[in-house]
């Protein structure tokens, strides 16, 4: 495990969930949880990646497809383990004819339906806001201000509002209590990770002192494949919004697969080349991570603690 921080990357990544992080180490998934009564319960998932299962899924600009999925996967699970260890007390609480109708109803299945449900509305939500509007806007303004000369810059103008756009959404979620808290412990999770990294001992004392900005996160993954996007946006010639959002949607994998072969370079290198990369996402983890309470910082170290093999097989080569 000694080996020089530039050549190598830790295998272990995390996730903010609800009042908790989930880990991801080589061999372990864990996530820890603050519970209402102040105690950190850990909780080992089940997960058996694709890549593990299908060893083609490992190759270059394939492996990104197959790591995304089984991050919404891994992280679907922890976020559900999450919301009902932290909501734990709410049975104490008195429920809602709707509430009463819906546990009838589904049963011990309720989370998993209320996620589903939630999961599906996100999607629709999120191929709206920044695939469909972009270019709706985009066309009502060339039709009605700008004109056809505007054309050309069809793909940095849509690029750019879709980076309005989640900038925007991200700084409305920050004025969110509970989001709030997640993106303090979004950055209680990346402190750890940077002291583990640094082969420090895991106490609140050492992994209060790093940053909270790390390379690795999923934040610069996002603006990464915003970026593509643009680039992309020059190859697509069709303008209905419906047709371009159609095409933009097919190729998402192959924005997501260049994305995470850049992502990985700048885990691997430090350079002038990976920090220009990484700084549009460095900058929006400002956002997307806060400082975190010594007690989220608790969580986060019992959260890796649980998935740091004993023998080293945490530090991969690139």
């Amino acid at each position: 495990m000694a080996r020089e921080k530039t050549k190598t990357i830790t295998s272990i990544g995390g996730q903010a969930v609800i009042e908790g992080i989930m880990m991801r180490g080589p061999k372990k998934t864990a996530v820890a949880v603050r519970l209402p009564n102040q105690t950190i319960s850990t909780e080992y998932l089940e997960t058996q990646l694709l890549r593990e299962k299908h060893k083609w899924l490992a190759w270059p600009f394939i492996r990104g497809v197959a790591t995304f999925i089984d991050s919404l996967l891994i992280g679907y699970k922890a976020l559900n383990y999450s919301a009902d260890k932290s909501g734990a007390d709410d049975d104490e609480e008195e429920l809602s004819k709707f509430d009463l109708w819906l546990q009838k109803k589904f049963g011990d299945n309720l989370m998993n339906v209320v996620m589903t449900i939630s999961s599906i509305l996100g999607i629709l939500l999120a191929i709206g806001l920044f695939f469909w509007l972009p270019t709706w806007l985009f066309n009502l303004f060339r039709d009605h201000v700008a004109g056809t000369g505007i054309g050309p810059w069809r793909s940095v103008i849509e690029g750019a509002m879709r980076i309005l756009i989640f900038i925007g959404y991200i700084v409305l979620c920050t004025l969110m209590p509970d989001i709030k808290r997640v993106f303090q412990y979004h950055g209680a999770e990346h402190k750890t990770i940077f002291c583990y990294e640094n082969k420090e001992e895991l106490t609140v004392e050492n992994v209060r002192h790093h940053s909270r900005f790390h390379p690795r996160c999923g934040t610069s993954f996002m603006v990464i494949m915003l970026l593509l996007g643009i680039l992309v946006g020059f190859f697509i010639p069709f303008g209905n919004p419906f047709v371009r959002t159609f095409v933009k949607l097919l190729c998402v994998p192959a924005i997501v697969s260049i994305g995470y072969e850049l992502i990985r370079i700048c885990g691997k290198h430090d350079n002038l080349a990976t920090r220009i990369i990484s700084a549009p996402g460095m900058w929006m983890q400002r956002l997307t991570t806060k400082e975190p309470t010594d007690d989220m910082i608790e969580v986060a170290i019992a959260s890796i603690n649980a998935v740091i093999p004993e023998n080293g097989e945490d530090q991969i080569r690139l």
